[in-house]
C-alpha cells in the first residue's frame, strides 16, 4: 500500500536548537535507509568523526554545509555544499560535519545503503563530490 505524499520541507523548524532527524523509508529488505536530516548551525563535536558501517549518499537540498573527509592515508579535505551539492561516502570513510547555516534550515536528504563485500569494488575510502556526470 503506497504512503500518503508528503513533503519533504514539511515541519521545518527554523528555530530549532537540535538537529532533526527523520526516516522516510526503508526497502530491499532493510538494507536501504533514507533519511531526512535538519540542522540550523549544528555541527559535529570537536574531536568527533562519522565512521559508518554503511554506504552513504547525501545531497543538499537547501541551506550551505561544509564537511571533513579523511582519504585511505588520513589526510583531511574540506567539502563544501550548497543546494543541490552531494557526496558519496562509502563504509567506514571517516567524516564530520564542520559547520551548516545558522540562520536557515540545511536540509539533507541522505541514503544508506549496506552493501555485502562481494558487491563493494574498489570504492573503500573515495569520496565523489559536485555533479552526477564527470
Amino acid at each position: 500500500m503506497a504512503a500518503s505524499p508528503v513533503s519533504i520541507f514539511d515541519s521545518l523548524d527554523a528555530n530549532s536548537c537540535q538537529e532533526m532527524v527523520s526516516e522516510i523509508c526503508r526497502m530491499a529488505g532493510g538494507t536501504v535507509r533514507i533519511e531526512r536530516i535538519v540542522s540550523l548551525g549544528q555541527c559535529s563535536p570537536p574531536d568527533f568523526w562519522y565512521d559508518q558501517t554503511e554506504d552513504e549518499w547525501v545531497v543538499l537540498l537547501t541551506g550551505q554545509a561544509r564537511l571533513t573527509v579523511l582519504d585511505d592515508q588520513g589526510r583531511p579535505t574540506e567539502v563544501g555544499l550548497g543546494p543541490g551539492g552531494q557526496v558519496y561516502l562509502p563504509a567506514h570513510c571517516r567524516h564530520r560535519v564542520e559547520w551548516t547555516t545558522p540562520d536557515e534550515p540545511t536540509v539533507w536528504l541522505a541514503v544508506f545503503a549496506t552493501v555485502p563485500p562481494e558487491m563493494c569494488g574498489n570504492q573503500t575510502g573515495a569520496h565523489r563530490t559536485g555533479p552526477l556526470t564527470d
